[in-house]
């Protein structure tokens, strides 16, 4: 009751009635053979592909549009769902005027308009034909639409009851006919009834393709050219209706056991139904009578034609109601998942009835009434039904392909191939029927699809293609294997060190800057990076407040279009949980292999005495990890996308990185805030003989590096102590080199005595620590030489890059951050970059 009869209902409709032995006379017993062959395989590997998806757990309501959603994404369920919709309101259309035109060649005197007469083709003596006028289509048609809508608005109960009694005449009818075919030509023989003959069966085997007015009968000028494809395009109505069941799932027992049971018996019912049907017609009744007679089937019946008519009418009008019940309680459906905003006035709250969506069925029904042809209409519902058939048979394919641990049908009977060959079919006959028609509706669907990608609330219904996008990562990542990648396909991946050096407003999770600059270090967005931040505290008291970071810092990530992921660790303290983090994050060759965070330019605040210790490690840890570095300072003042630099971007290539530095300075470029920037490449020669030669080895190795960049060499001898009263930025660099070697020597004092009262070695940050004073104040006026070139040089780049000194080994943290304060005076936006033991560029194609 719930799945059987709705379908044999909708599939047994008014194409077997008024259209099928038409369709035999015009192409033959062996082409129509063909014919409902092929519409009937289409349907019943759709059939399996249904029975395995709706067997794979609850339904709800909805039908194919949850099924083919809930496989295949939101997006294309929707997109595919609106047209079904659409292929029911206009099928309620076709039913409706099926009835009519029965309704009204069993009473001519109804119709309130002239009949229109035609004259035969083919025949010996031409003889009139009469066929019912457009406009009493449309009438009749919009009065009997608004009939059924009344009988929708009474809700399931009421359609229940009506609808089995439109039943009982659709299987009598067929009985009848059966009956008159077995007995014709015995019993009151007609004209053109010749009773099952073999001779018939032979003159009908054969196609004879004719011309035809808009009603179907045969004109020599006839307006309407009729072949295969378009009998295609004719029949497939008459196999539709298979998803009459499954549009019910709300309101069955048991999904699992009714949709596959009901829907393969009566799918193999009505093509059987048919198969037979098609052979009896050919073998009754002459070509003529079967071109020229539309309601054969009631001219044949036994023993009462008129009740055949009567039942053909009621069955076309029980199909109708079909098409009027479930196409509204698919929109209401579609609406409820909310997912189009649009959609919203067509929500129902449960168990309630979809009133405004019926309005709309009907209005769309009656609009397609207006048009008044049959034959016309056919196709249009043709190619949404296929739309849908396909949908169900990728969805199956896909599943069934991926085979994910969720997979578990219940129907067993299914393969990925069959549901291959069953879309690729359902292709096939869209474009036998008319390439025309299946391009409009394939760009329907596509435009439908594109507005709820862009306006559509997007939602996770675990699909098929989240599945595949999961193996097909899973394939990939193994692909990549554990080596190291080639420098032509090495791509950074920034591992993005949120954890701020001071305290952040609330809720803010990040600085804002931090994602502008993480997006600079991707070709046209492409690439990947990890955002991650450490919460200090006891991971099983901080569980529940680190997934509340994370959700936060994923919706910064998100909001600063920024392509990455978010990840929050609970350690002890900051050195412990970077340890952790720069040990395990990421897989494979998919483990960020940069660095990035801000420059602690705070540090010195007597709150932060922590932060010089944690730096040096946090840089330590990143050595030892063979991970490349690149610290920003002027982090605040970097420029997001709208903001255009000019200038230059300077590079002090200090040692080797492995071409770090120079790629840096190339993805700078591919910026829309630095594309107006020119690269400018400083090296260092320690004696003005190897100037020269050093400039010209550069530029051939930037040249063949496909890297255009103006290149200065300057002299500078590393071990020579610079003179006082030079250039201004010398001047500039020695005030701030006084400065540090004052405070130096403040905390070396300091630690020396403490040592001495407490009897201990000179400890520095827990641990304990050699000074040499000479090598202390060589590694000032290494920065300082450093620092006055960079102002010399580059005080109005738009941005410098420098190499970042490694940390001394057994020179307490402070000391390094004095290094780096010197190297860093004065200098606005400076990004400090150390390379790892690789090249990330290569000379060769």
């Amino acid at each position: 009751m719930g799945v059987f009869i709705p379908c044999i209902q909708s599939i047994l409709g008014i194409i077997y009635y008024i259209r099928f032995s038409w369709i035999v006379g015009m192409a033959g017993i062996g082409e129509t053979l063909l014919l409902v062959s092929l519409c009937g395989t289409c349907t019943f590997l759709t059939s399996i592909s249904l029975s395995a998806i709706a067997t794979n757990g609850a339904m709800k309501g909805g039908g194919p549009y949850y099924l083919i959603g809930r496989a295949l994404g939101p997006e294309v369920g929707v997109s595919i769902g609106l047209c079904f919709f659409l292929g029911n309101a206009v099928a309620g259309a076709l039913y409706v005027l099926g009835a009519v035109e029965t309704f009204l060649k069993a009473v001519p005197s109804a119709g309130i308009f002239r009949e229109t007469v035609t004259q035969v083709n083919g025949t010996a003596i031409a003889q009139p034909i009469e066929s019912p006028s457009s406009h009493d289509l449309q009438i009749y048609g919009i009065v009997l639409t608004i009939l059924l809508c009344f009988i929708v608005f009474g809700g399931v109960k009421m359609i229940n009851r009506v609808a089995p009694a439109f039943l009982i005449p659709v299987l009598f009818s067929v009985v009848c006919i059966f009956l008159g075919i077995f007995l014709a030509g015995k019993d009151h023989p007609s004209e053109g009834i010749t009773g099952l003959s073999s001779e018939t069966f032979k003159e009908n085997w054969s196609a004879d393709y004719q011309k035809t007015n808009d009603a179907g009968i045969p004109e020599t000028d006839g307006s309407v050219t009729w072949n295969f494809n378009s009998l295609v395009g004719l029949f497939f109505p008459a196999v539709t209706g298979i998803m009459a069941g499954s549009n019910r799932s709300s309101s069955l027992r048991d999904t699992q056991q009714s949709i596959p049971v009901g829907t393969l018996a009566a799918t193999l019912t009505t093509t059987s139904l048919y198969l037979v049907s098609l052979m009896l017609f050919g073998a009754v009744a002459t070509r003529e009578k079967l071109l020229t007679d539309r309601l054969l089937t009631a001219t044949i019946a036994w023993p009462f034609p008129s009740l055949i008519k009567i039942g053909i009418i009621l069955s076309t009008m029980g199909a109708a109601l079909q098409s009027l019940t479930g196409a509204p309680r698919l929109l209401a459906a579609i609406a409820n998942d909310d997912i189009l905003p649009i959609l919203n006035y067509f929500k129902v709250g449960d168990g309630g009835e979809p009133h405004v969506a019926t309005f709309f069925t009907a209005f769309l029904c009656i609009g397609c009434v207006v048009i008044g042809n049959l034959d016309l209409i056919t196709p249009t519902v043709t190619m949404f039904f296929l739309l849908c058939y396909t949908g169900v048979n990728l969805s199956c394919f896909l599943l069934d392909l991926l085979d994910a641990p969720s997979w578990r049908p219940r129907w067993k009977f299914h393969h990925w191939s069959l549901s291959l060959v069953g879309a690729l079919l359902c292709i096939v006959i869209m474009f036998l029927i008319s390439w025309s028609f299946t391009v409009v509706s394939l760009l329907l669907a596509s435009l439908i699809y594109k507005y709820v990608s862009i306006k559509g609330k997007a939602g996770d219904w675990g699909d098929g293609f989240k599945s595949a996008y999961f193996q097909l990562a899973l394939r990939s990542l193994r692909s990549l294997g554990a080596s190291q990648v080639h420098p032509k396909n090495w791509y950074p991946i920034p591992l993005v060190f949120c954890r701020p050096w001071g305290k952040l407003p609330e809720n803010v999770p990040c600085h804002p800057k931090l994602a502008d600059f993480a997006n600079c270090m991707k070709k046209k967005g492409r690439g990947m990076s990890i955002f991650v931040s450490i919460l200090d505290g006891d991971y099983h008291e901080c569980a529940e407040d680190a997934k509340t970071a994370c959700k936060q810092l994923s919706t910064y990530i998100d909001y600063k279009n920024c392509e990455g992921v978010a990840e929050i660790v609970v350690a002890p303290n900051m050195s412990e949980g970077f340890r952790g983090i720069i040990q395990t994050m990421g897989l494979g060759n998919l483990k960020p292999n940069i660095v990035v965070m801000r420059y602690p330019e705070i540090w010195r605040r007597e709150n932060l005495i922590e932060i010089p210790a944690t730096f040096v490690g946090i840089i330590n840890d990143c050595i030892v990890a063979n991970k490349a570095v690149v610290i920003v300072k002027g982090l605040d003042e970097w420029p997001n996308e709208y903001q255009r630099q000019y200038g230059t971007i300077d590079l002090y290539w200090i040692v080797r990185d492995g071409g770090l530095m120079l790629l840096l300075s190339q993805l700078l470029l591919t910026k829309e805030s630095f594309e107006n920037c020119k690269i400018q490449v400083f090296c260092i020669a320690e004696e003005d003989a190897d100037a020269e030669g050093l400039k010209a080895d550069v530029k051939k190795f930037l040249y063949d590096l496909r890297m255009q960049a103006e290149v200065f060499v300057i002299t500078m001898k590393w071990d020579a102590q610079m003179d006082g009263g030079g250039s201004p930025a010398q001047d500039e660099s020695m005030d701030a080199f006084t400065s540090a070697q004052q405070r130096i020597d403040d905390y070396l004092t300091q630690m020396k005595a403490t040592a001495k009262r407490e009897g201990t070695p000179l400890m520095a940050d827990g641990k304990p620590v050699v000074v040499n004073e000479k090598q202390v104040e060589k590694f000032l006026y290494t920065t300082l030489k450093l620092n006055s070139t960079i102002l010399r040089y580059s005080r109005m780049a738009a941005v410098v890059l420098v190499s970042l000194p490694p940390p001394p080994v057994s020179h307490p943290a402070y000391f390094y951050m004095e290094y780096m304060d010197l190297l860093l005076e004065k200098i606005p936006r400076i990004l400090i970059v150390r390379g790892y033991r690789r090249d990330v560029v290569t000379l060769f194609t």
